[in-house]
């Protein structure tokens, strides 16, 4: 007994001396930090400078969609060429008088410049959104142009414009026109919707060869203490769910309204400050980029916040007005940022807890998809 009280003693007594060891966390064994950039770690010196214009600043950086980890579209406002350093931090992107050219770009998973959509610059205004849909197999480019009032579909190569929705530099607010659109989402039969946008408040919806089906929406009635069901201002952004549910960005509300395809109202999530993107991935979360907190958010669909992540910043990893997010096959996640004027390429931290990555996104589940 003795001895074993002996032991005891000298075991409790360096357990009171010895110092404390961090504990590994969710976040890892590294001491200190602040999480900013959540499950994952920018990629370094991504994008690589345009070739011959070393130096430039890129415009305002509003679209940005990963075809594949090797196939990154980035939709942005010009470059601007290198000025005096006026000291402090760069002036927002949104400020910038560039030169309008290499608007629609794609680059390889290193960030390198592999084509260069030059001869469309013309069709451009205010760059907005580029998207794929997921139900397409021929991968068609879709671009939303807010400053032109137009919605534009091309062929992947990029060689033809197919279809051209809203008459340039016209807005109206009817079934052939729109003022200020801002994106697009699809169902699996091609119907897609496009929200319409920073001018009208509404939603329309197209059938799969571009013919106007209908539309829902309106403002907040003058006087009105609080919006209303389908009241809107800044309808910004849209995605839709397995099951056809259609979530809409009621940007200015700091809300996402939920229809159904028919624009009957069923639900809404409010306190979410600006949201500027929405994202669905295929597990069926819906991930949002909050322009103003300058978080990326995870989301059920029953609208409880799993995950918040990001911080504002200037330096790599910072977020500044993140106005469109898109994820590829391999995890990596990618950002557009209307302030910074950048896009950033943000890849799993090894040994990371997957749940906490953003899912891959929705793809065509017919065989023979790419």
């Amino acid at each position: 007994m003795r001895v074993r009280s002996f032991v005891a003693a000298v075991a409790a007594a360096f357990l009171v001396a010895a110092p404390v060891l961090a504990q590994p966390s969710r976040y890892g064994p590294e001491r200190g930090g602040e999480d900013e950039t959540g499950p994952y770690e920018v990629v370094a010196n991504w994008p690589q400078p345009v070739p011959g214009f070393e130096g430039y600043r890129w415009g305002s950086t509003a679209g940005v969609f990963a075809e594949t980890p090797n196939r990154i579209f980035i939709f942005q406002r010009g470059l601007a060429p290198p000025s005096p350093a006026q000291g402090g931090p760069p002036a927002p992107a949104t400020s910038l008088k560039p030169q309008w050219t290499h608007c629609l770009m794609v680059v390889d998973g290193n960030g390198k410049l592999i084509e260069a959509w030059t001869e469309h610059d013309k069709l451009f205004v205010r760059p907005h959104k580029v998207l794929i849909s997921p139900y397409d197999p021929d991968k068609h480019v879709w671009v939303v142009e807010d400053g032109a009032h137009q919605v534009l579909k091309f062929t992947n190569d990029g060689k033809k414009l197919v279809m051209a929705l809203g008459e340039a530099k016209t807005p109206g607010n009817d079934d052939k026109h729109f003022a200020r659109p801002t994106d697009i989402a699809w169902l699996p039969d091609g119907t897609f919707f496009v929200t319409d946008g920073y001018t009208n408040t509404r939603v329309v919806k197209f059938d799969r060869n571009g013919k106007f089906l209908m539309s829902w929406g309106k403002p907040k009635p003058a006087g009105a203490a609080k919006p209303g069901p389908g009241e809107f201002n800044t309808v910004h952004g849209i995605a839709i769910d397995n099951q056809r549910r259609v979530y809409v960005s009621d940007r200015s509300h700091s809300r996402i309204q939920i229809f159904d395809e028919n624009g009957k109202y069923l639900d809404e999530w409010t306190n979410i400050r600006q949201p500027y993107h929405l994202y669905m991935a295929a597990d069926q979360h819906l991930w949002v980029a909050d322009g103003v907190s300058n978080k990326i958010l995870k989301y059920d669909l029953t609208g409880k916040l799993l995950e918040s992540w990001g911080t504002y910043g200037q330096f790599p990893g910072g977020l500044w007005g993140t106005h469109q997010i898109s994820v590829d096959q391999e995890g990596n996640l990618y950002t557009a940022e209307v302030f910074n004027g950048r896009a950033q390429k943000f890849r799993p931290r090894k040994g990371v807890d997957r749940a906490r990555l953003a899912g891959p996104p929705l793809r065509d589940p017919r065989p023979g998809s790419r």
